[in-house]
């Protein structure tokens, strides 16, 4: 095997690290060659090239295509951390030179976007109008792959126990609570005597089986004897959500804050009926040991402030 500290640190060049992205991303030879502007067998020997840098093989190529090896997998790991340090590098110089403030991106979960993020922003760009902010709505099992890799500054979303990892510093904001909405003209939006058993007999969409809040949900069910609704769709998006209450119509399980101002623009109605369950709160999650941008850090400053006026 060779010195990985002296590849890692030398050899490998930007080029050389595009190439392996494109082949993780396309996992064909033809296809990465297309997309980097290059001929077929000049990407099959810079491959070659790289693979006996390391003196390992990092994809299997087969009649299917490339696939990464266990070392593969790895290395694209790690060029994809670099190719996303060097983005951020490029952007906030640029943003220095063209008088601007720089640049963040933030992945946000549904729960932060309307009451948190969305306001935060807003404080954001009163501070400094011309700082960019990109932000990429999912959920954990998407965003934060993409923030161990350095495609993501941020993510803004519920601290899901199962999710902690020393490698993730959390600051934890407000707790927010969940609701059961209906589309305005839903038989259940009239009705003032809505219970559980009422609305086990009815279509939902609901979290993902993961969710905490999904979790939560069912056990409402279970704590009236009652079994959980049958005719579910599962859904993290926020659009899908609200376009199978409002056109199957379902029952949707909304956070409180998104509930309500959605109820504001006449889209959902909250029903009457508690929903008394404990959920992780809202927080901010970070790669630790990675420097932050000053745009990253003015951000995260807007969201605490933004925070104390939902948690008061």
């Amino acid at each position: 095997m060779a010195d990985i500290d002296r590849v890692l640190r030398s050899n490998l060049k930007l080029r050389h690290l595009q190439l392996l992205v494109a082949l993780d991303e396309f996992r064909h030879l033809g296809r990465a060659a297309e997309f980097l502007s290059v001929s077929q067998p000049a990407v099959s020997k810079t491959l070659a090239e790289i693979e006996r840098m390391f003196d390992l093989d990092l994809f299997v190529r087969s009649t299917r295509g490339t696939e990464p090896t266990a070392y593969g997998h790895a290395v694209v790991r790690f060029a994809r951390s670099v190719l996303a340090d060097y983005g951020r590098t490029r952007d906030e110089i640029a943003a220095v030179a063209g008088g601007a403030a720089g640049r963040t991106s933030v992945g946000a979960m549904v729960v932060a976007m309307p009451s948190l993020l969305v306001r935060a922003v807003a404080l954001l760009k009163q501070r400094s109008a011309r700082t960019t902010v990109l932000v990429e709505e999912g959920d954990l099992t998407r965003l934060l792959p993409r923030l161990r890799v350095g495609e993501l500054d941020l993510f803004v979303g519920r601290l899901e126990p199962g999710y902690a990892s020393p490698d993730l510093d959390t600051e934890a904001l407000y707790t927010e609570p969940m609701c059961i909405v209906v589309r305005p003209d839903h038989a259940l939006a009239r009705d003032t005597r809505v219970d559980w058993k009422k609305l086990a007999g009815v279509p939902w969409v609901v979290p993902p089986p993961w969710a905490s809040s999904r979790v939560k949900l069912e056990q409402m069910f279970y704590k009236h004897a009652l079994a959980p609704p049958v005719d579910i769709v599962e859904t993290a998006s926020f659009l899908a959500t609200l376009t199978f209450v409002r056109e199957r119509p379902a029952v949707g399980f909304l956070a409180r804050g998104v509930a309500r101002h959605f109820e504001s623009e006449g889209l959902v109605k909250i029903l009457k009926l508690n929903v008394p369950i404990e959920l992780p709160p809202v927080g901010m999650i970070t790669l630790r040991g990675r420097f932050r941008t000053p745009a990253t850090e003015q951000l995260m400053d807007c969201l605490r402030i933004t925070a104390l006026t939902i948690g008061a």
